[in-house]
């Protein structure tokens, strides 16, 4: 169980993967998570389409990583699109499935809307989906996301820890951040969690960087900030991937160390269904014992 997965001598690690679009997507999914199996993962987490389009695609994946490598598995579930009815028939069969955990999330806003809008007898909120759980499925580890440089909806810094505040206490056992490159922010949230005593773990999201066009782009759509020394150095070898790999694999795991010397729970790795880079990762850094 996911609540089971920190703790004293314990350190969790824990890989999220997307549903791939086509068989050969697939076919090299698993290829990479037979090298990312090696480091024992405490589970694996697998996200679904905008709008919920790739749920039940979702499920076939961990319910596959679970049979296949007898991983603990957790399924995104999102208030999107979906009635409170839709969402328990989800979470039925998640557990028929042998799905043990969720990652409960309220959901982006469907392309082309700027605002999240629930339907007609639906959740508007993530401490709602975390409400349901808890009270109906209570056989499901739930985590919740936190934001360290804040949700960029949010009203401000303090409502979104008091939002964070409201999911763990309707009963979230972990909080996973969204991706960030600058700890200083992870360490302040994670100061500000222990003020409004959120008690549950804190673990870092991070997505190890191997091209910089490509985490332009999904840092401008989640609001993360990039040291603009990193971006220099990945700048250097705009026409060189394999040196921008280079840079971002050696960023990567000072960021990943520096974490772990400060004395985090265990690391969340979104590994864009590729291995390599958080592979390497995991072979320089030196993990707690356990």
């Amino acid at each position: 169980m996911l609540r089971d997965a920190y703790g004293p001598g314990k350190f969790g690690l824990s890989f999220e993967l997307f549903p791939p679009k086509t068989e050969a997507g697939e076919a090299e999914l698993f290829k990479c998570l037979v090298e990312l199996m090696s480091f024992e993962p405490s589970y694996v987490t697998c996200t679904y389409g905008a709008g919920g389009s790739t749920r039940q695609k979702t499920l076939e994946i961990v319910e596959r990583v679970h049979q296949e490598f007898g991983c603990p598995v957790a399924s995104h579930l999102t208030c999107v699109g979906s009635t409170v009815d839709d969402l328990r028939a989800y979470l039925r069969e998640a557990d028929v499935r042998g799905v043990e955990n969720v990652v409960a999330l309220r959901g982006d806003p469907p392309r082309g809307e700027s605002q999240f809008q629930a339907v007609a007898g639906g959740f508007r909120y993530a401490c709602d989906l975390v409400t349901l759980i808890h009270a109906e499925f209570p056989q499901f580890g739930v985590a919740v996301a936190g934001y360290p440089e804040t949700h960029q909806e949010a009203l401000s810094p303090q409502a979104d820890l008091e939002n964070l505040k409201r999911k763990v206490d309707a009963g979230a056992d972990v909080v996973i951040t969204q991706l960030f490159y600058l700890n200083d922010d992870f360490f302040r949230f994670r100061e500000e969690c222990e003020r409004l005593r959120i008690e549950v773990p804190i673990v870092p999201g991070v997505l190890p960087v191997t091209n910089l066009a490509q985490i332009k782009r999904i840092t401008s759509l989640c609001g993360a900030k990039l040291p603009e020394t990193f971006v220099a150095a990945l700048e250097a070898h705009d026409d060189d991937p394999a040196e921008q790999f280079e840079v971002g694999v050696d960023f990567a795991t000072r960021q990943v160390q520096s974490l772990i010397d400060g004395g985090v729970p265990g690391i969340h790795f979104y590994v864009l269904n590729k291995s390599r880079a958080t592979a390497r990762v995991l072979r320089a850094v030196t993990r707690p014992a356990q």
